[in-house]
């Protein structure tokens, strides 16, 4: 099999590249790339044209500004795709505030006379579409079979867990927040992922953008669990920016918070990231729901009780 010269501008195919094998055919990265950590030496290739610190709604703030104004959220270094000289290029065209756009990086491409690399844009929106996308990426490393075991394996895992938690009689109510301020439910894949783990979702719809939501829909639909996963956070950042729920005067008087079944997670590592790591995703809220029943060890690493 031919070596390629790969640049992955998601997080999320990154990961997909390694699982499949190629990690060692990465020549570049985007800023957010991180997972497996041999990855993060690698060149950068993008970065982000506003400031990420500060709070959740300072940052929805400023990338609404920028998105208001026609720009794109963040910036494609086309010297620095020159300089690697790539085969294939992996980017996506789901969501502009995840990562780099599509037409990001075809403009930038588009300066690149000498490697003309092939470009894959991914649009995982569902879950089969996340399948759909390790395959695409495995055919264009010329890996068709690699593409197709990996989505078996992944398949099989999750369905285990599944069927398993069909089978049990509480099916707990659940609210997935994607971002605390203002208030965003989980769209997409996460929908699905609640199911097979044994919960009734009870915000956002498979296959879906995340919707936003109000404080009151929240309070008004009165959650069983609230599993708090806010997009390019890890645990330490949610908890920061947990008050601005917590300080709300209905907060108190919610069931999950009244049961003790409110949970911070990793949402960057793994609920955001439509890739191989669904499968622990999934795991992790079967955790959350059904304590009893499934132990897979991801609590205090992927998940904290709050």
């Amino acid at each position: 099999m031919p070596t390629q010269r790969i640049i992955s501008l998601i997080a999320s195919s990154t990961e997909i590249v390694a699982a499949l094998g190629f990690d060692n055919q990465l020549v570049g990265r985007s800023h957010e790339c991180d997972y497996p950590a041999s990855v993060k030496q690698l060149p950068i290739c993008t970065e982000p044209k506003f400031n990420v610190a500060g709070s959740s709604l300072e940052i929805d703030g400023r990338v609404k500004e920028i998105l208001e104004k026609s720009l794109s959220v963040y910036r494609v270094d086309s010297a620095m795709l020159e300089a690697l000289q790539p085969d294939v290029i992996i980017t996506q065209s789901q969501c502009e505030v995840c990562a780099v756009s599509l037409k990001d990086v075809e403009a930038a491409v588009c300066k690149l006379v000498s490697s003309q690399p092939e470009i894959v844009s991914l649009e995982p929106n569902a879950l089969a579409d996340v399948w759909a996308d390790i395959n695409r990426v495995a055919n264009a490393l010329n890996a068709p079979e690699r593409g197709a075991e990996l989505v078996t394996q992944l398949q099989q895992r999750m369905a285990v867990i599944a069927g398993k938690a069909r089978q049990l009689p509480e099916q707990p109510t659940v609210a997935c927040i994607e971002w605390i301020s203002p208030l965003m439910a989980a769209g997409n894949w996460m929908p699905e992922l609640v199911e097979m783990a044994g919960g009734a979702n009870l915000f956002g719809l498979a296959g879906k953008h995340s919707p936003w939501m109000t404080w009151e829909e929240l309070v008004a639909a009165d959650p069983e669990v609230i599993v708090i996963l806010p997009c390019g956070y890890d645990i330490k950042k949610t908890r920061e920016e947990m008050p601005a729920l917590t300080r709300k005067a209905e907060w108190s008087q919610l069931s999950a918070v009244k049961n003790q079944r409110v949970y911070v997670t990793d949402g960057n590592q793994y609920f955001n990231r439509p890739g191989p790591r669904l499968a622990e995703s999934l795991e992790i809220l079967a955790e959350i729901f059904h304590p009893d029943v499934f132990h897979f060890g991801h609590e205090g690493i992927g998940w904290e009780r709050w």
